[in-house]
């Protein structure tokens, strides 16, 4: 299976957080499963790191490839899967994300109930 991981998911991974839900961390300890990283979470990241929201050491996105994650570049034909959604979600790096993973037909691993109000493929609906 292939695993698109949302940014929380992503931060709960890389500190080895109690948040991270039990099914999550056992697909994501599957060594047959294909975890993926997205760019927009790395700049998500960036941006929070930036602004004062978000409290992480430099250097994130060199860590995620150490803990298994592959990271996913956003393209062209994402952008156009996340011109066709509707606004039900305004955070702009959340539908970025839901859009790459109905573009790339990936499983979705997020906790945000408004990214599945989109009816994006998670591991609940596998």
């Amino acid at each position: 299976m292939r695993l698109l991981l949302d940014t929380h998911v992503v931060l709960w991974v890389r500190t080895d957080a109690p948040a991270l839900p039990p099914a999550f961390r056992e697909a994501i300890a599957d060594p047959r499963n294909v975890k993926l990283v997205s760019a927009i979470s790395i700049a998500e990241v960036a941006v929070k790191r930036a602004i004062g929201k978000l409290h992480i050491d430099a250097g994130f996105r060199e860590g995620l490839e150490t803990i298994g994650l592959t990271e996913l570049p956003f393209t062209g034909r994402h952008a156009d899967v996340l011109d066709s959604l509707p606004l039900l979600h305004r955070d702009p790096f959340d539908r970025m994300l839901v859009a790459q993973a109905m573009a790339e037909d990936v499983t979705f691993l997020t906790v945000d109930p408004h990214c599945l109000r989109y009816g994006v493929k998670t591991l609940h609906s596998v």
